[in-house]
């Protein structure tokens, strides 16, 4: 038990004194950039999971008849 609150203790030290943390106007310019990439990405898996699900509807239409 001493260890896991040795290694918090550790962590929370590493993040308070260690870490260079970004100023609130670039952490909000790089949320936005991280939000627009997403909604893109997202859009283009959408575009061709639509492409591939129609290519196999149409394989299966012609495998039926």
């Amino acid at each position: 038990m001493a260890g896991i609150v040795n290694y918090i203790s550790e962590s929370y030290n590493e993040l308070r004194n260690h870490v260079t943390w970004p100023s609130w106007a670039e952490a909000q310019k790089l949320t936005v950039v991280v939000a627009v990439f997403s909604i893109i990405f997202s859009l283009a898996i959408w575009g061709v999971d639509t492409v591939f699900s129609s290519a196999i509807e149409q394989y299966f239409e012609w495998i039926k008849s």
